[in-house]
């Protein structure tokens, strides 16, 4: 094998991967040297890609487009399972188990409905563009505000991509475009917000940190693996996610030989492949799920003796994958391609922004009145970023994580799969024609509606249940 810098396919994926950690270590420094960026609440990964895609732009280095867009495709999956994987504690739930569960399933419907409320939003403004002063404009493109926003730049990126193919030039662009603005509007909006709090004294009392108190981070649990076992806990961590993303492929793969096998079903297969190899995060969150019930029930029938995930450096290994997904996908976006979609761009941009900011704010005292400014904070980042940057912003609330929302984001993610089956249809139909544009409003509308008002009715109830006792 040829190991000199001839061989192209040896070499460019470590230089990339060079350029990228640059990028990191950069935007990193500029963060806690640069006040205003640091006040601003900007995510080093985000600044990061901003830097990247600057740079790019003006031909200062040349990056591998192709070798950035698989990387976030991949580790947007790897993030997710990664983060499915880890086995909840009691510690977790502070003894709250049923009250856990709860928040868990309302905290999956409200992440959903915070998807359903922005694809009607983004929807009707580019189809009301499309038929007003923007004439021709992709009418479906208004559903990527919720891929962008409320799942971030992974999953604009692909479902930017299969849109490119029903005829939406620059769709990936336009995808990860938004996400990037995404990303503006939790640190704007969030750091706003707690200005608006600061001044008022409306700050919860979680936030105020006696001097040298920490958060406590647990490293490990009992029973897991010895440190003196020959494999390393983090090499185990890794087996598992790979286990699961293999397992992801198969699955997709199986499912869809089925559509081309069948010859009832070979007319949909166009229409369904691009949804299963688009939504795989949401296969293999779904089945690291499995994995990690069966593995919780091999330890209660005594097959195995240690507990061998451990949530700490799961914690880590998504993270990272996050992190990576964001500076890949920023990276990438070619300023070219938003040519003449600019007034569209921002005003679905701007009023996706402003609607999630009042919805989570007004639903955050109806879902968590206990403590509902942390709620908000956390719940608005992630449904304008990723996980990650709702935790950034539940920080400026809740430092030490003395509210449950730190694992409502967490569990509510996992629970919010189910919930979002229905919203994979909408997204694949939506594209096919400008009628199916029409009633995937529509449906996310009505689905929003159920959702929503489903809500209400839990908190009542479970409030009511509670003044009983």
């Amino acid at each position: 094998m040829d190991f000199t810098s001839a061989n192209v396919e040896l070499w460019n994926g470590m230089i990339s991967s060079g350029m990228i950690a640059v990028l990191v270590l950069f935007a990193n420094l500029l963060r806690r040297n640069v006040k205003f960026i640091r006040n601003a609440l900007i995510p080093t990964s985000v600044l990061a890609g901003f830097i990247g895609m600057l740079v790019r732009e003006l031909g200062l280095i040349k990056l591998d487009t192709g070798f950035l867009e698989m990387l976030t495709y991949h580790s947007l999956a790897i993030g997710f399972i990664a983060l499915s994987l880890r086995t909840p504690n009691s510690r977790d739930n502070g003894g709250r188990k049923g009250q856990a569960v709860f928040d868990s399933v309302n905290s999956g419907m409200l992440i959903v409905s915070n998807y359903l409320i922005q694809g009607v939003l983004g929807l009707v403004i580019t189809i009301a563009a499309s038929l007003t002063f923007a004439p021709g404009f992709f009418k479906a493109a208004g559903i990527l505000l919720p891929m962008g926003y409320g799942q971030g730049p992974g999953q604009a990126n692909n479902i930017g991509s299969m849109y490119e193919t029903y005829g939406f030039a620059g769709g990936q662009s336009f995808g990860l475009a938004i996400a990037s603005m995404g990303f503006l509007w939790a640190s704007i909006g969030g750091l706003a917000y707690l200005n608006y709090l600061k001044k008022r004294s409306l700050l919860p009392q979680e936030s105020q940190v006696a001097a040298g108190e920490e958060a406590v981070e647990i490293l490990e649990e009992a029973d897991e693996v010895p440190l003196t076992e020959p494999v390393d806990r983090l090499t185990l961590q890794l087996c598992w996610i790979f286990l699961v993303y293999a397992a992801t492929y198969a699955f997709s793969f199986g499912f869809l030989w089925i559509f081309r096998v069948v010859p009832a079903l070979n007319g949909v297969y166009n229409t369904v492949a691009p949804l299963i190899w688009g939504f795989n995060f949401l296969i293999g969150s779904s089945l690291a799920l499995v994995l990690r019930g069966l593995l919780v029930k091999f330890r209660e029938r005594g097959w195995m003796t240690h507990q061998y995930t451990n949530a700490y450096l799961l914690n880590r290994i998504s993270g990272l994958a996050f992190d990576v997904m964001i500076v890949g996908a920023i990276s990438t976006i070619s300023i070219g391609d938003l040519q003449g979609k600019w007034l569209v761009f921002f005003l679905v941009t701007f009023f996706g922004g402003l609607l999630s900011l009042v919805y989570n704010i007004k639903m955050a005292k109806i879902v968590y009145p206990d403590y509902a400014i942390s709620g908000m904070m956390g719940m608005y980042g992630m449904m304008t970023g990723t996980a990650s940057t709702g935790i950034m912003l539940l920080r400026q609330t809740d430092p030490l994580f003395r509210t449950p929302m730190s694992t409502n984001l967490v569990t509510g993610s996992s629970t919010a799969i189910v919930f979002a089956i229905p919203v994979l249809l909408f997204v694949g139909l939506a594209p096919q024609s400008d009628l199916l544009s029409y009633v995937s409003a529509a449906a996310c509308f009505v689905y929003w509606a159920i959702l929503h008002f489903t809500l209400l009715y839990r908190t009542k109830k479970r409030a009511a249940t509670a003044l009983k006792k």
